[in-house]
């Protein structure tokens, strides 16, 4: 996984890049304003320093669906662009009005990049640590904030200060930040599965994995392209085909299902467990009592929670389920590889799809990343004298010839992906069932269901025979398409995943499952940025002046101006532990964990503020209060409700419109950073600070309930079974609103 790790370092130099502007106008406007005379007109000041924040918002508003339109990659090189052009502007900066415009130029680079960055992380990273990647954004700011103000903090140290070079600095990190989007950073394999360009998106992940079998995660990646779409939820005993007994023929038999990879033709052997899954149970129960109870707790939430509740920890791609589920892309016979998907080799438009009919319907398998046609799997496979594909092999002997780890079915954090074809004509000879995909996760470890298959008709387990219960998102494939299937009269019928249908963007976001995440994400953005962080930020240097530190710098021959932004860069400085803490905890915690455990805190600091500014006391006692509460408070913040809103809204959104929904949470956190900012002077003035820090304490409140009630665990999850739990928790919901 270094390859995805170094990924995500490379892009979270964007967000360095971001941190090192926010601090650097905040040294370089105390000697803006003497050179142009500003003092008497602070309009203009506040102009200069809102002018990125403005740049930031316009941008937003399009960079989302540019995006999802030309990509991630090009979107992060023009951001670098904006950030080096802005840079020489300011560096140059003849007058006011160049200054306004080079913050401009470096306000458009920064809103690119917060929209962005999160969601790059979150399509390249593996889901065991996508987390922790997703939490670099937050470190690399800060850090760039700290790098900032230490610089600036030198050249106010200076005779004559020049603000042009402090601003104009930001050229050289910039330099190097368009080198790597250029020569390093490569497209999301999510964005080029969803544009059809198949054979870059496998290049791209057997880099981001270092391992040249992803066909997993390929398979997955297609299956994310569809928005919506009804899904259930099943739970099955499974076991290898060949443990079946010789006198039992699955094929007859409706309560058993086959399980489909196509690498070797191997196959397994599923029985739905009666009385549907664990995870259902616990979710229906968890509706049922968020109803009794006013309908408090989304039942989204319940859903996530029971699936939490019954995964085996995993702390690898390596799959629990199928060690040896065979590959989807790679196929013997003369069945075409997925090569000839990408687009170069597309069948021309108005050209028919070859199709190879054979006599037997019931166990034809097209496997859906391989090719066009509707193909018989088995028919190029030996056959078994029970109609197996294939001799069922120990995972150790697979494990040992792809690598440690290796899992050609997997997709991350235990799960895999695979799919089943049932269709079977009944007494009056209409067809059920049909072609399924469905994402599975192992219910306990191997052996624990060991025996298991003697429940299945004619079946018995040997000794050494291994059966798992696995829960099973089954949902249709994406590449499904029942328009075609009239043309096919076996199998399913595939479409390549460049044609999968594409309804309008409104369309997809009227659908349950986003207006869902679109609840969550927005609110998310509108909590954090009124919960307080931008008031502690600004009273913070009057805390430390009242500590004590303004004195002891000023008996160190310290200057006021120097002074603040040495304060200033010892306040970033403490906030970089907290958030190394929270990379950590991001993926063993959980963001909804680390939201309930550390929003509290930030409760209780608050609070003290209050009381501190309310409550006459000691002047020491005053500052050592004011001093701790504000440092607890930046450490917990940074630890949760700093990074996690990022994180979660960069994986609750499908592939489709994961671009225009995450402008649109920005979008919201721009526009809320707006009136915080500048609200800020005027509640100080009406309610003094007391008031400020006790709606600030107010707002968290509602934040923690808002956690509680709506947002649910993703730790370790793949993007696409994220996305799909949302569909069914949203329709789960309104199922429960009817009843």
């Amino acid at each position: 996984m270094s390859g995805a790790v170094l990924v995500a370092v490379a892009a979270a130099v964007g967000n360095l890049l971001q941190g090192w502007d926010n601090a650097t106008i905040a040294g370089a406007v105390l000697y803006i304003k003497k050179e142009f005379n500003l003092e008497s007109n602070p309009s203009v000041e506040g102009l200069i320093v809102a002018m990125s924040l403005i740049g930031a918002t316009l941008i937003t508003t399009c960079s989302g669906g540019v995006a999802d339109l030309l990509g991630r990659r090009p979107m992060l090189i023009l951001s670098s662009i904006l950030y080096f052009v802005g840079s020489l502007v300011m560096l140059w900066s003849p007058n006011v009005y160049v200054l306004l415009l080079g913050r401009l130029l470096d306000g458009f680079g920064v809103g690119i990049v917060v929209t962005l960055v999160p969601i790059y992380i979150s399509e390249t990273a593996p889901p065991e640590i996508r987390g922790l990647l997703n939490t670099l954004p937050q470190f690399t700011g800060s850090g760039g904030m700290f790098l900032s103000y230490c610089m600036v903090f030198g050249m106010s140290l200076m005779p004559s200060p020049n603000w042009r070079l402090m601003l104009g600095v930001l050229f050289i990190p910039s330099l190097i930040f368009f080198f790597l989007t250029v020569f390093f950073l490569p497209e999301s394999p999510r964005w080029l599965v969803s544009k059809g360009r198949m054979l870059e998106a496998k290049r791209v992940l057997q880099r981001l994995r270092g391992r040249e079998d992803v066909s997993g995660e390929m398979a997955l990646l297609v299956e994310g392209l569809g928005v919506g779409g009804e899904t259930t939820i099943e739970e099955y005993i499974i076991g290898p085909a060949d443990e079946v007994t010789d006198d039992h023929d699955i094929a007859v038999d409706k309560d058993q299902i086959k399980l489909y990879g196509a690498e070797e033709g191997l196959s397994w052997v599923a029985r739905p467990v009666k009385g549907g899954s664990t995870v259902s149970v616990l979710s229906r129960h968890g509706s049922t009592m968020s109803k009794r109870q006013g309908s408090l707790i989304d039942p989204l939430v319940t859903l996530f929670g029971s699936v939490h509740e019954k995964m085996p920890e995993t702390g690898s791609m390596r799959s629990a389920l199928f060690p040896h589920f065979g590959s989807m892309f790679s196929v013997g016979g003369n069945q075409q590889r997925h090569e000839d998907w990408d687009e170069e080799n597309l069948v021309g438009e108005g050209e028919d799809y070859p199709s190879d009919h054979g006599d037997d319907s019931d166990d034809e398998l097209h496997s859906p990343l391989i090719s066009r046609q509707t193909t018989s799997m088995e028919k190029d496979m030996p056959h078994t004298a029970h109609g197996t594909l294939s001799t069922f092999r120990h995972g150790s002997q697979v494990q040992g010839a792809q690598g440690e780890g290796a899992s050609s079915m997997g997709i991350g954090g235990g799960w895999q992906v695979a799919w089943k074809w049932t269709e079977r004509e009944d007494e009056s000879g209409e067809k059920e069932g049909g072609f399924k995909r469905i994402y599975l996760h192992q219910e306990g470890f191997p052996g624990s269901r060991r025996g298991s298959i003697v429940s299945l008709p004619g079946g018995g387990a040997t000794g050494d025979s291994e059966f798992v219960q696995a829960s099973a998102l089954v949902s249709q494939p994406a590449l499904y398409s029942k328009d075609l299937l009239r043309e096919h009269t076996i199998g399913p019928a595939m479409l390549h995943p460049s044609e999968t249908p594409k309804g309008s963007i409104w369309h997809d976001l009227q659908d349950p499952g986003v207006k869902r995440a679109l609840v969550v994400g927005v609110g998310l953005q509108i909590l954090q940025q009124f919960s307080g962080i931008n008031g502690v930020l600004y009273y913070t240097p009057q805390i430390l002046e009242q500590a004590g530190v303004g004195i002891l710098l000023s008996n160190l021959g310290i200057s006021s101006s120097s002074a603040s932004l040495l304060i200033s860069a010892l306040t970033t400085f403490v906030m970089l532990p907290a958030i190394a803490v929270a990379m950590r905890l991001m993926d063993l915690s959980g963001r909804r964990t680390l939201l309930l455990t550390t929003i509290p805190i930030l409760i209780a600091s608050l609070l003290v503020l209050v009381v501190s500014n309310i409550v006459q006391m000691n002047s020491i006692v005053h500052a050592v209060l004011s001093t701790a509460s504000v440092v607890l408070y930046f450490c917990f913040f940074v630890m949760g409700f700093g990074p996690a809103p990022n994180i979660l809204c960069s994986e609750i959104f499908p592939t489709r419109v994961r671009g225009i929904c995450i402008a649109i949470c920005a979008l919201t956190f721009w526009i809320c950073d707006i009136i915080v900012t500048y609200s800020l002077p005027v509640l100080l003035k009406s309610v003094g600070l007391a008031g400020v820090f006790g709606m600030y304490a107010i707002v968290c409140c509602i934040s923690w309930v808002f956690v509680f009630i709506k947002v649910p665990e993703t730790k370790g999850m793949p993007l696409e079974v994220i996305t799909e739990f949302f569909s069914l928790g949203a329709r789960q919901a309104e199922a429960a609103k009817v009843d």
